[in-house]
């Protein structure tokens, strides 16, 4: 729930408040980093419940990175090592929403609620 939270900021807000938004949204994700360690996911060498939970969120990185003008991979590439992993799996693969349609979908929220 808290990455859903600090990542609606991010596309959300400007200036500073954005700029608190992204270190809290790469906190996040650094905890969860962390958690993978060097495993290949989170439940270890098979693809779980977890994974299966968090992945979904990847569909929102662009958005994230191009609103708030910042690299999810260059501050955790572990964690985008994972997402790679598990887009290669045809479930997910087939299963997650196109990035550049979520960005597109962001953009029209933004027109919307005033936030440009």
């Amino acid at each position: 729930m808290q990455i859903y939270v600090s990542g609606k900021k991010v596309w959300q807000t400007k200036g500073e408040e954005q700029e608190e938004a992204k270190k809290e949204f790469i906190g996040h994700l650094k905890m969860l980093e962390g958690e993978l360690g060097d495993k290949a996911f989170f439940g270890g060498e098979c693809f779980g419940f977890v994974d299966v939970a968090l992945v979904p969120f990847y569909s929102w990185f662009y958005a994230y990175e191009t609103c708030g003008s910042f690299s999810i991979e260059a501050e955790c590439p572990k964690l985008m090592a994972w997402v790679k992993r598990c887009m290669q799996r045809d479930s997910v693969a087939k299963s997650l929403p196109d990035q550049h349609k979520v960005y597109d979908f962001v953009l029209q929220l933004k027109k919307k609620f005033g936030i440009e």
